[in-house]
């Protein structure tokens, strides 16, 4: 494909070979992970985090889709959206192997990245995320997802190697979607917060000083 390839050209040589290396999933998975969280207010072009060596979950599940797309997948990314004001929305790269979802994403939180591709539908992969993500008042904020947004149809926007293509990319078409909700507004009520043990678990090697409602930004 000339898009990826593209964006290949643009890497140094031994940027290009770890780039290749990626060799499946859980190899993206892997490379993201190896990255620091920054939750700066700069949303990066894949290029850009790649050049950097830093992102946060939107623009690291942009250059996870872009990497998966070189591996045959089809290059889809979803949000999961948080009750209003309480948390921060969090970006997935799925894919799909014989027709079961699994996830790639860059968290601050360990629980909120990889998923293995052994749930049928997409709300039951959604699922898998609800108990783990919480606020830093250790209460309980996924409300709803967007449905599968495919990056390949936006290829004009030069998006893998252009920031300003990329934001185009995120803010006038991936975040304009409508969520699907993924529990009734009487159960939310009923939460429970999470223990406190629990939250030392999800917390463990997050750094809570990038964390909503904590940072500088906030």
């Amino acid at each position: 494909m000339s898009f990826i390839s593209d964006f290949i050209d643009y890497l140094s040589v031994e940027k290009k070979e770890t780039f290749l290396n990626l060799s499946s999933p859980f190899a993206v998975q892997d490379y993201l992970d190896r990255m620091p969280y920054l939750a700066v207010e700069r949303d990066r072009s894949p290029l850009n985090v790649v050049l950097d060596g830093q992102c946060h979950c939107l623009d690291g599940g942009l250059f996870a889709a872009l990497a998966l797309w070189r591996l045959g997948f089809q290059p889809l990314i979803i949000d999961l959206v948080p009750e209003p004001g309480l948390d921060d929305d969090h970006v997935l790269a799925l894919y799909q192997i014989d027709g079961y979802w699994g996830a790639v994403a860059k968290s601050n939180y360990v629980n909120l990245g990889f998923r293995e591709p052994v749930h049928k539908t997409l709300r039951e992969l959604v699922m898998t995320y609800f108990e783990h993500y919480c606020s830093v008042h250790q209460t309980k904020t996924l409300r709803g997802y967007t449905r599968p947004f495919d990056v390949s149809r936006y290829v004009g926007l030069n998006w893998a190697v252009d920031e300003v293509g990329a934001n185009k990319l995120y803010y006038q078409h991936f975040y304009k979607r409508k969520p699907v909700s993924l529990i009734a507004p009487n159960i939310a009520e009923r939460l429970n917060r999470i223990s406190d043990r629990t939250y030392q678990a999800e917390t463990l090697f997050t750094d809570l000083n990038w964390s909503f409602g904590v940072r500088p930004n906030h």
